[in-house]
């Protein structure tokens, strides 16, 4: 089968088209016809071995000089080729959807049972896809969000922004975003009912809730904007500039620290998939609540560029791979 490779960490020229021997579905796992795959922040990360302390932090990810695993990927749609042994409740043809640790740059994938679930039906392979990681990180990150909250989300018009947005206003909240000029009005038409364009506005004003998805500011400039009685939230964040030691982990270490010291609670969640998640998930796609926001499509032969877009124009919303699987 073909599948996007890497075997030691780069830039988008180390990835390669290749064939690769096609996976079976061992005990407990879903053998999966990629239909679509979805690119992430963390699939450049990955690329890059970026931040280098990552590669100490994670070795089912990182390895010391290339990704532990040479096919990349993680978001996935696609339909149930094959089951492996005590997986009962999934037909072959079944259309799903989910999140692997690595693997989704294929025409096919094995994964766990408990990492994806029934697509949503009023989805295309290419906006499932687009789900997975984004939207369970921006659901993790405001299940304690409640009605008439005021909620401001810098990084508003990135992959999990566009679906922290969504899932804030499906929970009552006020929302405002922060984004760049060209994604003032796509954040409004997500449901934010106030937007500061970062590169001419001082964001101000002061929060129940701050989702800080950039990485860009530093915490004391955080805390500001965050109510004596309210909660920031740190999730991920950071451009590629050349390389760097600590990347974003530094902002969430910082916070970890200072979590005693001061009064705004600091989160600093992690997002764990799990088939329960995803239904969750595909249970507030079915009712209207939340949709994914698909900036553009690339062919799987074309994943290099789709990752290097996402690295350096800061792509609005997702970015999402087709995949033409062999018969």
């Amino acid at each position: 089968m073909r599948a996007i490779t890497q075997q030691v960490y780069g830039s988008s020229a180390m990835l390669a088209v290749a064939e690769v021997e096609r996976p079976s579905a061992g005990a407990g796992e879903v053998l999966v016809r990629v239909r679509a795959a979805s690119v992430n922040a963390r699939d450049w990360h990955v690329m890059r071995g970026d931040p280098k302390i990552a590669r100490w932090m994670d070795r089912s990810v990182f390895g010391r000089r290339g990704p532990a695993n040479p096919v990349q990927g993680g978001d996935f749609s696609g339909t149930v080729e094959a089951v492996g042994d005590g997986v009962s409740d999934l037909a072959v043809g079944e259309e799903v959807f989910g999140e692997a640790v690595s693997g989704s740059f294929a025409e096919y994938l094995a994964v766990p049972r408990k990492l994806l679930d029934r697509k949503p039906a009023n989805l295309s392979f290419e906006e499932a896809a687009a789900v997975p990681l984004a939207a369970n990180t921006a659901l993790t990150c405001l299940r304690h969000v409640g009605d008439g909250e005021r909620v401001l989300i810098i990084g508003a018009s990135g992959g999990v922004g566009t679906f922290a947005v969504q899932i804030a206003r499906a929970r009552g909240a006020r929302v405002t975003a922060v984004c760049s000029t060209r994604n003032v009005e796509a954040a409004r038409s997500l449901g934010a009912e106030q937007v500061f364009d970062y590169t001419r506005d001082t964001v101000t004003g002061r929060y129940d809730t701050v989702l800080d998805l950039a990485g860009t500011r530093t915490l004391r400039a955080l805390l500001r904007l965050v109510e004596s009685t309210g909660t920031l939230v740190l999730s991920g964040g950071g451009d590629f500039d050349g390389g760097s030691w600590f990347g974003p982990v530094g902002l969430l270490a910082r916070g970890q620290l200072a979590r005693p010291f001061v009064k705004p609670a600091i989160r600093v969640p992690m997002a764990e998939q799990t088939s329960q998640s995803l239904t969750e998930l595909r249970e507030l796609i079915e009712s209207g609540l939340l949709r994914p926001a698909v900036d553009r499509t690339y062919p799987l032969a074309e994943t290099p560029a789709a990752i290097e877009y996402m690295e350096t124009e800061h792509a609005r919303a997702k970015i999402v791979i087709t995949i033409a699987s062999a018969g």
